[in-house]
């Protein structure tokens, strides 16, 4: 696998935010939000290959970050039930267009980018250096820390 950087993965970050607004919130109108994903869901084929499509991108997205399977699952039923209700003709469509299932997946995978401690550096090099240490510290005083992620493993 190719090197990453945190600069990496920030880029993914804003590329997920930029998608879910794109997908889902467009229009914001309180706490709805209309998208293309609302649009284009009332054209038969092409509402649902949007919405694959845009789900296996965020799914991409998540195993470029090494997302955890619980992140990858609560994103794979929020983009299930984002693809089911659009394959509901009319009041199933209405349903996909009012349920932001691109924006609460690509929000899943956010909260994982920002819960987590990226190191440019490899784990066996930082045990060496005595840095493990020093990240585990940082972890656990940011109580909005879960893990710590080596980018060069």
């Amino acid at each position: 696998m190719a090197r990453r950087s945190i600069a990496d993965i920030e880029k993914i970050w804003l590329n997920v935010d930029g998608l879910k607004r794109l997908s889902d919130r467009v229009v914001g109108i309180g706490p709805f939000g209309l998208g293309l994903d609302a649009v284009l869901t009332w054209l038969p084929v092409v509402g649902t290959v949007y919405s694959v499509g845009v789900g296996a991108w965020l799914v991409g997205q998540a195993v470029r970050v090494g997302a955890d399977a619980g992140t990858v699952a609560r994103m794979l039923g929020y983009l299930a039930i984002d693809v089911a209700t659009g394959e509901v003709p009319v009041v199933g469509d209405a349903v996909d267009a009012l349920f932001p299932g691109h924006l609460m997946a690509a929000k899943a995978l956010q909260k994982h980018i920002e819960t987590t401690h990226w190191v440019e550096g490899a784990y066996a090099e930082a045990r060496a250096n005595g840095d493990h240490d020093r990240h585990v510290e940082k972890v656990r005083a940011d109580p909005k820390l879960k893990r710590i992620v080596y980018l060069h493993d």
